[in-house]
C-alpha cells in the first residue's frame, strides 16, 4: 500500500466517523462515549453489552494499573530500590515499566479499534432500520458465532495466544534494543533507560569495543553454513533416493530403514555423542593414534576451519535421510512416459536427470528449499550441541566463537553475558536477514512465478 493510498484510507475513515456522528440519532451519538449504548437501546443486547464490557474493562485496567506504568514509560523509572537502615525501600522496576507500559499502549490501540467497531455497528444498524429491515435477534446473533461467524469464534483463542506468547515478546525485544539493559543495569536495584540508536551504532562500529567486525564474520559464516547445510543435503539426499529407487537394487527397505534410524534417535543424544567422538581425546582421535595413522590428535573442534568443515559433514549425516524420504515420494510421481520418450530420443541418464528429474524436483520442492534455508539460518541444535559455537576467539566481541551462528551468538549474549540490549539488536538483525532472503528468493521460485509451468 502506497503512502497516498494510506492517506486516502485514513481520510475516508475520519470522514465516515464524522458523517456517522452528524447524521446519526441521539443513541448513536451517545455511543461515541458509552460503547454499546445504541445497540442496547435497539435491542441488540449481545453486541451492546459486549462493547460496553470491553469499555469498562479497558478503563478499569487503565486507571487501576496501566496509567502508572505508562506515565514512567519515557524514562523507564528514576527511583532505584535501596536499603536504608537495613530496610529495603522499593523504587521503580524498569523491566515491569517497559513490559506493562508496552502492554498498555497495545491495549489502548485495541480499544481504539473496538471504538471504531462500535461506531460502524451503530451506522450499520441505523442504515438497516432506515431501509425498513429488522435487526437480527439476540438469539440469531449468538447462533451466528457457531455458524456464519464460526471462523471468528474458532480463531479468537489462538489469536490471543499468538499475541501474548509471540507478538508481545517480539515487541518487547525490539524495545530492549533501544535501551542499555545489561548486567550493569539490572532492575530494580540498577535501572535501565532508553539510549536510542546507540546499540545499533555499536553493532556496526569497527573500532574499539565495537561489534562490527564480529557481526560480519558471524553473518558470513551463518549464510555459508545455511547454503551448504541446505543444498548439500538436498542434492545428496536426492542422489541417495534415486540410487535406492533404481531398478536392480536389492534390500531397498533395509537401506531406507538404516537411513531413517538417524531420524529416530533424538538429536540431543546423537549430536552430543558425535561431539565427544570428534574431541581431542575422543574415539576417532584415539583410534587413529592407536593405529599409528596420525602422530597427534586432529583438532576437529579447536581449529576454526576444521570445526566448520566437521559441522557441515556431520550435518550431511543428519540431513540426508529427511531429503531421501521426501525425494522418494516425489520421484515416484514423475510420469514414466517422460523418461521413455527421452530414451527413444536418445537421451542418456545425465540428460534425463538435467532436463526431467531436476526441473521437476526444483519446481515442486522450491518452497521446501526456502524453508530449509531459513531454518538452517537459525539452526541452533546442530551448532550448539556439536561445537558450542567454539573455538572461542579473543579477536571476536561479545563472547562469540568461530562457529557461532547469529542465533547461537544471541543465546550467548542472553544467557552467558546477560547483555540483553545487544542480544535484542542481534535478534532484530536475524529477523531482517531471514525476512529479506525469504522475500527475495520466494519471488524467484519457479513454482511461484509460473504455477502452471510444469503441468
Amino acid at each position: 500500500m502506497t503512502g497516498t493510498t494510506k492517506q486516502n484510507s485514513l481520510k475516508k475513515e475520519f470522514a465516515e466517523i464524522g458523517t456517522t456522528f452528524r447524521d446519526g440519532d441521539w443513541k448513536t451519538r451517545i455511543s461515541y462515549l458509552i460503547l454499546g449504548f445504541g445497540p442496547i437501546l435497539r435491542g441488540q443486547f449481545a453486541k451492546g453489552f459486549s462493547l460496553l464490557a470491553g469499555e469498562v474493562l479497558f478503563f478499569v485496567y487503565l486507571f487501576r494499573f496501566g496509567l502508572g506504568y505508562l506515565a514512567k514509560f519515557n524514562t523507564l523509572g528514576t527511583v532505584e530500590t535501596q536499603k536504608i537502615h537495613r530496610k529495603t525501600v522499593y523504587g521503580d522496576n524498569s523491566f515491569f515499566i517497559l513490559l506493562f507500559g508496552l502492554l498498555t499502549i497495545v491495549i489502548i490501540a485495541a480499544f481504539i479499534f473496538l471504538w471504531r467497531m462500535n461506531v460502524r455497528e451503530n451506522r450499520n444498524e441505523e442504515e438497516r432500520l432506515k431501509a425498513g429491515k429488522k435487526l437480527p435477534t439476540n438469539k440469531k446473533v449468538l447462533a451466528s458465532l457457531l455458524d456464519d461467524n464460526f471462523d471468528k469464534t474458532l480463531l479468537a483463542l489462538p489469536c490471543l495466544g499468538i499475541f501474548v506468547f509471540t507478538v508481545l515478546p517480539i515487541l518487547f525485544m525490539i524495545c530492549v534494543a533501544f535501551t542499555n539493559y545489561d548486567k550493569s543495569h539490572q532492575s530494580p536495584t540498577h535501572l535501565f533507560t532508553w539510549v536510542g540508536l546507540k546499540n545499533f551504532q555499536s553493532l556496526f562500529s569497527f573500532g574499539g569495543a565495537g561489534f562490527g567486525s564480529t557481526f560480519l564474520k558471524v553473518l558470513l559464516w551463518t549464510l555459508v553454513w545455511a547454503l551448504f547445510a541446505t543444498f548439500l543435503d538436498y542434492f545428496l539426499g536426492l542422489a541417495v533416493a534415486m540410487l535406492i529407487n533404481k531398478k536392480g537394487i536389492k534390500f531397498k527397505k533395509l537401506w531406507r530403514t538404516i537411513l531413517v534410524m538417524t531420524i529416530a534417535v533424538p538429536q540431543f543424544v546423537s549430536l552430543l555423542y558425535v561431539s565427544k567422538m570428534f574431541a581431542n581425546d575422543g574415539l576417532i582421535n584415539a583410534t587413529l593414534l592407536k593405529w599409528g595413522w596420525i602422530k597427534k590428535a586432529i583438532p576437529f573442534w579447536t581449529n576454526p576451519t576444521l570445526a566448520k568443515i566437521t559441522i557441515i559433514v556431520v550435518n550431511i549425516w543428519i540431513g540426508i535421510p529427511y531429503m531421501m524420504l521426501i525425494a522418494t515420494g516425489l520421484l515416484m510421481n514423475i510420469p514414466a512416459d517422460l523418461y521413455e520418450s527421452a530414451r527413444i530420443d536418445g537421451a542418456n541418464a545425465g540428460q534425463m536427470f538435467r532436463y526431467i528429474t531436476l526441473p521437476y524436483m526444483l519446481f515442486v520442492t522450491g518452497p521446501f528449499l526456502l524453508t530449509q534455508y531459513t531454518g538452517n539460518l537459525n539452526n541452533f541444535n546442530v551448532i550448539y550441541l556439536l561445537s558450542g559455537g567454539g573455538p572461542q576467539s579473543l579477536s571476536m566481541a561479545g563472547n562469540a566463537g568461530s562457529t557461532d551462528l547469529l542465533v547461537t551468538w544471541l543465546y550467548k549474549m542472553t544467557v552467558t553475558d546477560t547483555n540483553y540490549k545487544m542480544a535484542a539488536v542481534i535478534g532484530i538483525m536475524v529477523f531482517v536477514v531471514t525476512a529479506v532472503i525469504s522475500l527475495v528468493v520466494y519471488n524467484m521460485l519457479p513454482s511461484v512465478k509460473d504455477e502452471e509451468g510444469f503441468q
